[in-house]
């Protein structure tokens, strides 16, 4: 059986499988991060540290007045700090929701989760589904890459003549095996389709203690967003197409990480290099 680590490089997070000690591959997320940056991030982040120097304008000059530096990297960082803060409340709400949906009792939740974990505990009654998997490794040796994904889970459905899908909580539909992500996000973004169908075609799955099988056919996947106000479960199209994309970005990874770092080469005559006359050595 072979366990697997995960490292982090030059912000990218990497797999490890011991057994293929010198073999790295990528994750899900970190390939996904090739995307272009989107529009809106530019005037958020700006936002956000002008947010910050105009309520705290006082602390700020004071600050200034001692470290000016220190105090251009705390407003720099205005956007970084809200993120971090917002991770770490996905992190504790996915602990909380992996737990409830193995079937655990959870006697503490953090007051910052509450809402977050009524509303794991309605979508659990409204929908009723079976665990089949939770927080394995999906690792594609084809393509190269591996992630973490939230659940796969059993869930039972009808569908019309028109093709519309209705959950059947009382399970008498016909049964669908689904990627699921969880979100606690804001909102709900487009890379999700790109995650879950990377998680969905990659070829195994590997568990904590190592034990490897095939990936399961996967009939669906969807989206479980979940924030302090609502929630909702949203179908995703995590298809053969969108898969294409992703393996498309996969290349461009391996293109910025590794193949253009040698396409230039050094150079066969330069300015340094250029000749000497005559006349110049002699100083005329």
């Amino acid at each position: 059986m072979s366990k697997i680590d995960t490292v982090k490089k030059a912000g990218a997070r990497f797999y490890v499988n011991d057994s293929r000690p010198n073999v790295t591959v990528p994750g899900v997320t970190s390939v996904v991060g090739m995307l272009p940056k989107q529009d809106f991030l530019g005037p958020w982040q700006a936002n956000m540290a002008a947010d910050l120097a105009i309520d705290s304008f006082d602390y700020l000059r004071q600050m200034a007045d001692r470290d000016r530096a220190g105090a251009k990297r705390y407003i720099a960082g205005a956007a970084r700090r809200y993120t971090e803060v917002r991770s770490k409340l996905g992190s504790r709400a996915h602990d909380v929701f992996e737990r409830l949906m193995n079937g655990e009792e959870v006697d503490y939740v953090h007051p910052d989760i509450v809402n977050h974990v009524r509303h794991f505990q309605e979508f659990l009654a409204a929908v009723n589904p079976e665990l089949v998997r939770a927080e394995d490794v999906a690792w594609s040796y084809e393509h190269e890459y591996a992630g973490s994904f939230d659940a796969i889970l059993r869930i039972w459905v009808q569908v019309d003549t028109f093709g519309r899908i209705t959950i059947t909580p009382d399970r008498s539909g016909t049964p669908i095996l689904v990627m699921v992500d969880y979100k606690t996000s804001k909102s709900t973004y487009t890379d999700v389709a790109l995650q879950l169908a990377a998680y969905r075609y990659a070829d195994v799955i590997i568990d904590e203690d190592g034990n490897e099988e095939p990936m399961p056919a996967i009939d669906s996947a969807a989206v479980l967003h979940i924030t302090d106000e609502e929630w909702s479960f949203k179908g995703v199209r995590a298809d053969r197409d969108v898969f294409d994309y992703f393996v498309t970005l996969r290349k461009v990874f391996r293109w910025v990480r590794e193949d253009s770092k040698d396409v230039i080469g050094k150079a066969l005559a330069s300015s340094k290099g250029r000749m000497v006359t005559g006349t110049q050595r002699r100083g005329k």
